[in-house]
């Protein structure tokens, strides 16, 4: 009974140093805090900076980012390229001329021998457009192999005149006796064995760079 006395009336002494002793020190005594059981225990975020989000990327080969050796190309398809995008712009105006023409016609301002005439010329533009496009898209401007010598790339004009890249199996082009050309003429086809479309290049008017990689592909050009 004593002793329970005595520290009933000595603990908040010890506890009035104590306080002071920390506030004297500098440092912050430690509570431990009950953990109310109403509120759940927080969970670490999977999201938060202690786990590293990982995403693992599967990347695909592309055969367009091999690096290609050029084997022949035509100094002549920048002409040809501008030739093609004259004759879109000679063809858009003459259609955007047609409507007033006509216009004209109806509030009859102009004869109609202009209305023929136009409209001919008109009709005569489009004609030429769908012909020149039908043979420059069919010319190739570029040829590469690629370091394994399995895979060429053929560059030709699409309709806009832009640059195109095609990829086929070194196999499956046929060689110049294969196509029935003859190697000095002018102008030869390209040809697949598994599609009946032909492209044409020459190597009076092209430049071989790579006649080893050429021979490759074409065959022997003597």
């Amino acid at each position: 009974m004593i002793r329970a006395a005595v520290l009933h009336r000595l603990t908040p002494h010890i506890l009035s140093c104590t306080r002071r002793s920390c506030m004297l020190s500098g440092r912050i005594p430690y509570v431990v805090q009950p953990q109310s059981p109403s509120r759940p225990p927080v969970q670490p975020s999977l999201h938060g900076p202690l786990i590293p989000k990982i995403t693992a990327l599967v990347r695909y080969s592309d055969v367009s980012s091999q690096k290609f050796t050029m084997i022949y190309t035509l100094p002549h398809i920048r002409f040809l390229r501008a030739v093609s995008r004259l004759k879109l712009f000679q063809t858009a105006f003459t259609l955007v001329i047609l409507p007033p023409v006509y216009a004209f016609y109806l509030h009859g301002d102009v004869p109609i021998s202009l209305v023929s005439y136009t409209t001919g010329v008109a009709l005569f533009a489009g004609v030429m457009l769908y012909t020149a496009s039908h043979f420059l898209r069919r010319v190739v401007g570029m040829m590469y192999l690629d370091p394994s010598q399995t895979t060429l790339k053929v560059s030709h004009l699409t309709f806009w005149g832009r640059r195109n890249d095609i990829f086929l199996p070194v196999t499956d082009v046929m060689t110049i006796a294969d196509t029935g050309d003859s190697r000095n003429e002018m102008i030869l086809k390209l040809k697949r064995f598994s599609s009946p479309q032909t492209f044409y290049f020459s190597t009076h008017y092209g430049r071989v760079v790579d006649r080893e990689g050429f021979e490759k592909v074409f065959g022997p050009l003597t």
